[in-house]
């Protein structure tokens, strides 16, 4: 990564639990993500990389202070160094740090696409500004000016996520978080869309790209993590995904094995749905022992990846 890159975001030990009642008042607290650790840098994108489902965009949700009342968290997010609060995440929202929704439906459709990139001002002056750098970000990704006054259900499929790409940048954030960008995309779509986000890294932005789609982060990212069952269980270079020896994970290894390009090799099992005692990947493990079962792995460094495994190869390095 190089020490000229400075530290957008960091994550420590993040957990998001939610406060169900069933049956009447029998309390149940129903956790998604446990103990999740990554960072991210300026001019870096970072793919978090999970099922469908799996609670990655609570990720997102928590880092834009937008989860829902009953969500329980623990752990410490920092921005630039600084402990990012709740308050502290209602000022920068929007503004230093935006979200690149998945959703077309994140567009209001009774207002033209130009003025909802604009948004709110406060005089004429403010909204002439605006309007110059909104009309130079749509040029920037192919937005001519018919655009402007389209309303969203006018927009095609990679339209609509070039638009909803160039109103997160109109505010000139630092750090962006593209939460699934290419579902339902077509080919060249996708192919527009990485291109989009990865132009981002080239201006000096940061990116955390949520995503369940393994070719998309391979594509994409400098770095991919991988969630499963609610954990972060390998943080990778990305050149280390383009071959199973190279990771460290064994869940790691199965899904680049079950890759078309290699062989479509399938593991059985699945996810667990609830907490176990042992690491999540217990049932599903080639290499498991008793302490698996019984002990949850940390996430730690190990030869500039971090891996949460008691038995990778190299875990005993040094020992």
């Amino acid at each position: 990564m190089g020490d000229f890159m400075k530290e957008l975001l960091e994550v420590n030990n993040l957990s998001i639990s939610f406060t169900q009642y069933v049956q009447g008042l029998n309390r149940h607290d129903s956790k998604v993500i446990s103990d999740l650790t990554i960072d991210i840098n300026e001019s870096e994108i970072v793919a978090i990389l999970g099922s469908s489902g799996s609670g990655k965009s609570l990720l997102a949700h928590s880092i834009l202070g937008i989860l829902p009342y009953n969500a329980n968290v623990t752990g410490k997010i920092k921005y630039k160094g600084q402990v990012l609060d709740q308050d502290l995440k209602e000022k920068l929202r929007g503004k230093e740090i935006c979200l690149i929704p998945q959703s077309v439906n994140f567009l209001d459709p009774l207002m033209k696409v130009s003025e909802q990139a604009i948004g709110e001002c406060k005089n004429e002056k403010e909204h002439d500004e605006k309007k110059i750098v909104q009309r130079e970000i749509f040029a920037r990704y192919g937005l001519d000016e018919s655009v402007d006054d389209l309303y969203p259900f006018e927009l095609s499929g990679g339209m609509a996520r070039k638009v909803l790409l160039s109103t997160a940048l109109i505010g000139n954030p630092d750090l962006l978080i593209a939460d699934e960008p290419t579902p339902g995309l077509d080919a060249k779509s996708v192919e527009e869309t990485i291109e989009d986000i990865k132009n981002l890294k080239e201006h000096g932005k940061g990116v955390l790209l949520i995503t369940h789609e393994i070719d998309v982060a391979l594509k994409t990212a400098d770095r991919i993590a991988i969630f499963y069952s609610g954990y972060v269980i390998e943080i990778n270079n990305v050149e280390n995904f383009k071959n199973a020896d190279n990771v460290l994970h064994p869940y790691t290894k199965a899904l680049i094995n079950s890759l078309p390009r290699n062989g479509f090799k399938l593991t059985e099992g699945v996810q667990p749905l609830d907490e176990v005692p042992g690491c999540p990947y217990y049932e599903n493990c080639a290499i498991r022992t008793e302490r698996c079962g019984k002990e949850k792995p940390n996430l730690e460094e190990y030869d500039g990846a971090m891996i949460r495994c008691f038995n990778f190869k190299g875990a005993n390095d040094g020992a």
